[in-house]
């Protein structure tokens, strides 16, 4: 019999409703996994009594006949998603020790919908990040290797404990969230399925803010098929989060046909960068090539803007972070740093934040209250957020032209070995987001799926960026592009 822990989410929905196991079982399966996987680092906070709890309850939901898609199924979730009751860090010594008294919306609404939490995941400290190398947890590791070289890399940044989680099949499937890129870059680097929903589509609250304006929670899952199913229980219309859409949900799902005869698809000439890798060059000729036998019309498109989408967000990304970081000060929940004799609130303030931020928070807190002072607002923050209207424009233009989707590749290389790029030259890191941050400056869902492998067996994916509110198109795109990949490649065990 097949390991359940392995099983898609769909495949262990339907088991669920036909008696052929338990979500009892499953759950078991899956926490005997995560026992044995600390070489990862994906889990973080294990809760493995709550799990089998809520996996009882789920089973008696399903006998009833009283159950929803997600019921049953066991999930890890980013520590960026506040849970009650359970140690929500987001993966900072400043929030060591607090455990929300209240649960985030999108944690609700799957609990709800009858999900059961196996723990919290490793991430990049408060999602500051591309390789989750900024964690105080210590580093999450990709499940997988190059062939014959045991050096350890990165599973990408900043939800890595999820994208590990779900490629090393720990969990069935995961929460991320994606404020430049990282649901889709982990992804690629792992070799599953992310996407990235409609900014509003999913509710922020509960989540701890990097980027309001940026920060978008998402489905980390081994299919398409698992997206659509995850995506639906996520979203929806939160009163609680003033940016959350009111618009209805639709069946993802069951919009899944993997027909997509006429649709137009796009391909950015800006995305052509200069010294990209062959392998990343001939896996986005190759996915056009599907999209094009699969019955979509390719047309060349132009996104002018794209250049300058990097800096604009590593100037609106840092400024957003460095205002909703203000509230970690040691006064009133998380860590506080001991004080000296005739310290006063100002040292309090300053010590706490010192021993409490890493190294990448503190540069990128520095980055955002220098381009917020008085002086300089007009000449970063402003100027940033005139290119985003025109990076946002740039996709308005193409979509109303008739481009149904857009497809490019989600990274610039596979995924590369922990310690490779860090301190150095941060730059270097962040230019790990060129592909993916245009999406998030405009608001659009956009999603990574896993379509090859590189000379030494990594796993690399494209991107399809879609139209806004239109998650359902994109997913049956996405679902056509992972059926003509017929990506299957799983990493071999060495945890």
């Amino acid at each position: 019999m097949t390991e359940l822990n392995t099983l898609t989410l769909a495949e262990a929905r339907d088991k669920l409703r036909s008696g052929d196991v338990t979500s009892v079982e499953l759950t078991e399966s899956c926490l005997k996994q995560v026992e044995g996987a600390d070489a990862l680092g994906a889990f973080v906070h294990k809760t493995p009594d709550l799990a089998l709890k809520q996996a009882s309850a789920a089973d008696a939901r399903i006998r009833a006949g009283d159950a929803p898609a997600m019921c049953g199924l066991p999930l890890g979730i980013k520590d960026l998603f506040c849970t009650k009751g359970v140690p929500s860090q987001a993966a900072s010594r400043i929030l060591q020790g607090f455990r929300p008294e209240y649960e985030s919306t999108v944690t609700q609404k799957l609990f709800d919908a009858g999900a059961v939490m196996l723990g919290k995941l490793n991430m990049d400290e408060f999602a500051m990040g591309s390789s989750n190398e900024t964690s105080c947890y210590g580093n999450a590791v990709n499940p997988w290797r190059r062939a014959g070289d045991s050096t350890q890399l990165t599973p990408g940044g900043s939800s890595g404990g999820s994208a590990a989680a779900v490629a090393a099949d720990l969990c069935l499937a995961a929460t991320g969230t994606d404020t430049g890129g990282s649901i889709r870059q982990p992804a690629a680097f792992t070799g599953i399925v992310g996407i990235k929903p409609t900014y509003g589509r999913c509710s922020r609250w509960g989540i701890v803010a990097f980027a309001s304006s940026l920060d978008q929670a998402g489905p980390m899952t081994k299919t398409v098929r698992d997206a659509a199913i995850m995506l639906g229980a996520m979203a929806g219309h939160d009163p609680k989060d003033s940016t959350s859409a009111d618009l209805p949900v639709p069946d993802f799902e069951a919009m899944l046909s993997g027909d997509i005869r006429g649709k137009v698809i796009g391909i950015p000439a800006e995305y052509r960068m200069d010294g990209m890798p062959a392998e990343i060059e001939k896996l986005w000729a190759d996915g056009t090539a599907m999209l094009k036998d699969a019955g979509a019309e390719i047309r060349d498109i132009t996104l002018p803007h794209t250049k300058y989408a990097l800096p604009a967000y590593y100037v609106i990304a840092p400024a957003e972070a460095s205002s909703n970081l203000a509230r970690y000060d040691g006064v009133r929940y998380g860590h506080r740093a001991s004080l000296g004799k005739g310290d006063g609130i100002t040292e309090m303030y300053e010590k706490t934040r010192a021993e409490g931020f890493g190294h990448e928070v503190q540069r990128r807190v520095m980055v955002g209250t220098y381009v917020l002072s008085a002086g300089f607002y007009d000449a970063y923050y402003n100027r940033a957020r005139r290119v985003r209207a025109l990076i946002k424009r740039d996709f308005d233009q193409v979509f109303a032209a008739g481009v149904d989707a857009i497809l490019t590749p989600a990274t610039p290389s596979a995924a590369f070995g922990l310690g490779e790029m860090a301190e150095a030259d941060p730059v270097q890191m962040y230019l790990n987001d060129v592909f993916t941050v245009t999406v998030n400056l405009a608001g659009l869902p956009g999603i990574s799926v896993p379509t090859g492998t590189d000379a030494s067996g990594l796993p690399l994916g494209l991107q399809l960026i879609g139209r806004p509110w239109e998650e359902a198109d994109l997913l049956n795109t996405a679902y056509a592009l992972e059926q003509a990949a017929g990506f299957v490649a799983k990493p071999q065990k060495w945890w």
